[in-house]
């Protein structure tokens, strides 16, 4: 069994190599079947003379028309939606406070074992690196222009996402109350774009320092 699968395994790759069988496999093939000889054609009575009669020419067939080639089909190219650029979106701002402020570091870290004095040395760091990220990227305003503790007066139809009413929330606007955050707002973002090899879940890569 070995010998004929290394034998078809010679005729596989000579065929694909060199467009023919190996010597030794063509000596083991049947001789090729001899065409029978040819037959002396029947003899076609001429036909008799017609009266001169004016014959169209045989038509000729017009020529093929060239066969157009075939075009590849461009490559599609996968659009995000508008739920996979705010997925992206949120990782890159991530990734911003991450590379400035160790803020990913920080949240992921253990702060049981450290007492109050050393949380606030390493909070001072992390506050002046995530504030430079965001002051580069994002314009940050406040909701509304009241200072926080201020008295305010929330009209009806207002907008939910910008003002959450928190408390003994009765009756219908206008509503009375005490500002207790001004909220904040995104007036611009600038994010850098990221070539397209780049892993858009990837927060921070991993750090390899080579040499001794």
């Amino acid at each position: 069994i070995m010998s004929r699968f290394l034998l078809a395994l010679r005729c596989f790759l000579a065929v694909l190599f060199r467009y023919r069988l190996p010597a030794e496999v063509v000596a083991l093939l049947p001789p090729p079947e001899l065409s029978p000889p040819d037959l002396p054609k029947p003899e076609v009575p001429e036909a008799p003379p017609t009266s001169a009669k004016t014959t169209a020419p045989p038509a000729t067939a017009a020529p093929d028309a060239p066969t157009p080639k075939a075009q590849s089909p461009t490559p599609l190219i996968p659009v995000p939606d508008e739920a996979d650029l705010r997925r992206r979106g949120a990782i890159q701002i991530l990734s911003i406070l991450q590379r400035e402020g160790r803020l990913v570091d920080f949240l992921m870290e253990d702060v049981s074992a450290y007492n109050d004095a050393q949380i606030g040395a390493a909070v001072r760091d992390i506050h002046r690196g995530c504030k430079k990220g965001l002051v580069e990227h994002l314009q940050i305003a406040p909701v509304r222009p009241e200072p926080d503790e201020a008295a305010v007066r929330v009209e009806g139809g207002y907008d939910p996402s910008q003002v959450r009413l928190i408390g003994n929330v009765t009756g219908r606007p206008p509503f009375h109350g005490t500002l207790r955050h001004h909220g904040w707002t995104a007036r611009s973002i600038t994010l850098p774009d990221l070539p397209s090899s780049h892993d858009p879940l990837v927060i921070t890569p991993a750090e390899v320092e080579l040499g001794g």
